[in-house]
C-alpha cells in the first residue's frame, strides 16, 4: 500500500514538473524565431542596397542600378519574391506623396515613395503591428544627391533587417496582421514616415505599435568601446493623444513614464531576456537621441505607439559623412564596418516582438484604478468578447523601478483587488493573455475608479 502511494505520489510529481516545463504554442514558435534570422541574407542584402551607390531621397529615379528608384524597386521586388514563396501571403505596393520643394532639404518638388508589406492576420486583419527600416542615405550635405552615400549601416541595416523579418515570419500565420515597410525621405525630415503616419490615421489603422530599426549593425562606438551584446530601446514618456485633464492627473497620481511607447520598450526588453541570449536591452527613456530625429516620431506626433531600435555605441565618423581619409580617419558609412550577426540578433528581437504582439489578444480597454486611503488596490477595465483570449495579468512594480517587477494571473475576469498593496508605494499595470500563451502590451490606468 505503501508503495503504491509512492509510485503515485511521484507520478504526480513527474507530472507536476511536466506542466510547469511545458511550453505553450507560441513559446515554441517564439524559440524558433529568435535563432531564424540570417546573417548571410542580411550581409547579401546591405551589399545590394551600398551596390546602388546612393539612395538620396532626390537622387536618380530612372536608372536600374543606381539611386532611390532603383533601390526601391528592388525592395518591391524582394517583398513580392518572399510573397511568392508564402502562397502570395504579402499585399505589396507602394505608398507614395509629392513633398513640395521647401528652404531646408528638399530642393524640388519630390515624390516620397515607401514600400509596404502586409501580412494579413487570420483574426484580426484590422489590428497590425509594423516594422520599419529607412531606404535612404546621404553624405556630410544633406542636399548632395550625386555623390556616392553607400549608407551601409544607416540604413541599409534596418532595410535588410525588415526585409529578413518578413521572410523569417511569412513563414508562420498570425492573428493580427504584420506591415514590413521601408520609409523614405528620412534624411530630408521624416517625410515617409509623416506620410504614412498620416495614411493610417485618416484611414483609421488600429496600431498596437510600430519599431523602426535605424543603425542595428554598427558595434565600434565613437567612445571607442565595442559592444555586440546591448542594443537601445528609445520611447517617448508619454502618448500625444493624452487629454489635458489625464495629464494633471499624472501630478496626483504618477503615470509620466508608463505611456504605451514606453510599454512596448518594456515588453521588447522582457522578451529579449527570454528569449535571446548574451543580448540585453536598454531602455533609453527619451523619444530619440539628444537632438536628433528617427522615423517613429511621425507615428508617435499622429498619436501611435512607437519605439526606435539601434546599436548602443554610435560612431559618428560613419555617419552622414562624405567618403573620405583626413589625420589617418576613415570617414564615411561603408560596408566593412558593419557587423552582420548583430545585425541578424536585433533583427530577431524585432521578429520575436512582431510575433509576440501579433498573436496576443487586445489590450484591456479603458482601465480604471482606485484604493485611496484604502488598505488595497482595485482595478478594473471593459469585459472583451476576443475570441482568442484566456485570461488577464496584473502587474506592479515600485514606482523606481523601470521594468514591471511583480505579477498575477487572475483568469478571465475584468475587476481584481490587490489585497493588502497600498496604491501610494507602486505602479501598477493589466495585459490581456491569449489562450495561445501570447500576453499584449501591459495597459497602464488613467482613470479612476469612482469612489463608493
Amino acid at each position: 500500500m505503501i508503495d503504491t502511494m509512492k509510485k503515485t505520489w511521484i507520478v504526480t510529481l513527474l507530472l507536476l514538473v511536466s506542466m510547469a516545463n511545458a511550453q505553450s504554442p507560441v513559446s515554441e514558435m517564439l524559440q524558433e524565431i529568435s535563432t531564424a534570422p540570417s546573417a548571410e541574407r542580411i550581409e547579401k542584402d546591405i551589399r545590394k542596397l551600398v551596390d546602388f551607390g546612393t539612395r538620396h531621397t532626390l537622387s536618380d529615379t530612372v536608372s536600374e542600378q543606381r539611386g532611390i528608384g532603383a533601390a526601391r524597386r528592388w525592395i518591391k521586388f524582394e517583398f513580392d519574391r518572399i510573397s511568392d514563396q508564402c502562397d502570395n501571403c504579402l499585399e505589396v505596393f507602394y505608398h507614395s506623396a509629392i513633398e513640395p520643394k521647401n528652404d531646408r532639404r528638399i530642393t524640388r518638388d519630390t515624390k516620397i515613395v515607401n514600400v509596404v508589406a502586409i501580412q494579413r492576420g487570420s483574426v484580426f486583419p484590422d489590428r497590425y503591428v509594423i516594422m520599419s527600416g529607412d531606404i535612404d542615405s546621404r553624405v556630410s550635405d544633406a542636399n548632395n544627391y550625386t555623390s556616392d552615400s553607400p549608407g551601409a549601416n544607416d540604413n541599409a541595416s534596418g532595410m535588410a533587417g525588415t526585409i529578413e523579418a518578413a521572410r523569417v515570419l511569412s513563414k508562420y500565420d498570425f492573428p493580427v496582421s504584420i506591415v514590413y515597410v521601408g520609409l523614405s525621405g528620412e534624411e530630408q525630415g521624416l517625410y515617409g514616415g509623416k506620410h504614412l503616419a498620416k495614411k493610417a490615421k485618416n484611414e483609421g489603422w488600429d496600431i498596437i505599435g510600430i519599431i523602426n530599426n535605424d543603425m542595428i549593425g554598427n558595434i565600434h562606438g565613437i567612445d571607442g568601446v565595442i559592444d555586440n551584446g546591448t542594443f537601445r530601446v528609445f520611447s517617448e514618456a508619454m502618448s500625444m493623444t493624452l487629454t489635458d485633464k489625464e495629464k494633471r492627473a499624472m501630478r496626483f497620481y504618477g503615470g509620466e513614464v508608463d505611456g504605451p511607447s514606453r510599454q512596448l520598450a518594456r515588453y521588447i526588453d522582457r522578451i529579449t531576456d527570454e528569449y535571446m541570449t548574451n543580448l540585453d536591452a536598454i531602455m533609453i527613456y527619451r523619444l530619440d537621441r539628444f537632438g536628433r530625429g528617427g522615423h517613429h516620431r511621425p507615428f508617435n506626433d499622429e498619436g501611435f505607439t512607437g519605439v526606435r531600435i539601434m546599436e548602443t555605441h554610435e560612431n559618428y565618423n560613419r555617419q552622414h559623412q562624405d567618403l573620405r581619409e583626413e589625420d589617418g580617419i576613415q570617414y564615411g558609412d561603408v560596408i566593412e564596418w558593419v557587423d552582420f550577426d548583430y545585425a541578424a540578433r536585433l533583427t530577431a528581437v524585432n521578429a520575436l516582438t512582431l510575433a509576440a504582439l501579433a498573436s496576443a489578444p487586445e489590450a484591456p480597454k479603458n482601465l480604471s484604478i482606485g484604493g485611496a486611503v484604502q488598505p488595497s488596490t482595485r482595478l478594473q477595465w471593459d469585459a472583451s468578447d476576443d475570441p482568442t483570449l484566456a485570461g488577464y495579468k496584473v502587474y506592479w512594480r515600485k514606482t523606481t523601478s523601470p521594468q514591471w517587477e511583480y505579477s498575477t494571473y487572475i483568469g478571465k475576469k475584468n475587476s481584481h483587488v490587490l489585497k493588502n498593496l497600498v496604491i501610494d508605494n507602486y505602479l501598477f499595470g493589466v495585459s490581456s493573455v491569449g489562450s495561445n500563451g501570447a500576453e499584449s502590451l501591459v495597459v497602464f490606468p488613467y482613470k479612476l475608479i469612482p469612489r463608493d
